[in-house]
């Protein structure tokens, strides 16, 4: 299982970018997606997050600002992200929670690489 974001990148406070996240492999059936970040000397927070069936999940920073979506078709999850703060810098990671077989019963969290996203004041 490979999941790789793109997207990320140096944007000026009240600019937008567009996060995606593909997921490739043994990907029998990806459950839950999910957008977390980590910011230099914290803890890695949940920012977003989407069932198989389009329901969501959004931290209450980012409410109203961001977001997220998925092609279920394509295995690829977005994040929109609006109205950036330079307190959203952190680098951005892509999670699913997925089956990689038919006859795996035990869900696993896969996760990507990150992709920096930068807010300037």
């Amino acid at each position: 299982v490979r999941l790789v974001e793109s997207g990320g990148g140096l944007v000026q406070a009240g600019g937008s970018l567009r996060l995606s996240c593909a997921a490739s492999g043994s990907t029998f059936s990806i459950l839950v997606m999910g957008w977390y970040r980590q910011a230099p000397g914290k803890q890695r927070e949940l920012v977003a997050r989407i069932t198989s069936g389009g329901g969501t999940n959004y931290a209450d920073s980012v409410k109203g600002r961001f977001t997220i979506s998925r092609d279920n078709a394509k295995n690829t999850m977005y994040l929109q992200m609006n109205s950036l703060k330079p307190e959203d810098t952190a680098v951005y990671y892509c999670g699913a929670d997925l089956r990689s077989a038919w006859n795996d019963y035990a869900p696993q969290r896969y996760w990507g690489q990150g992709t920096q996203v930068t807010v300037s004041a």
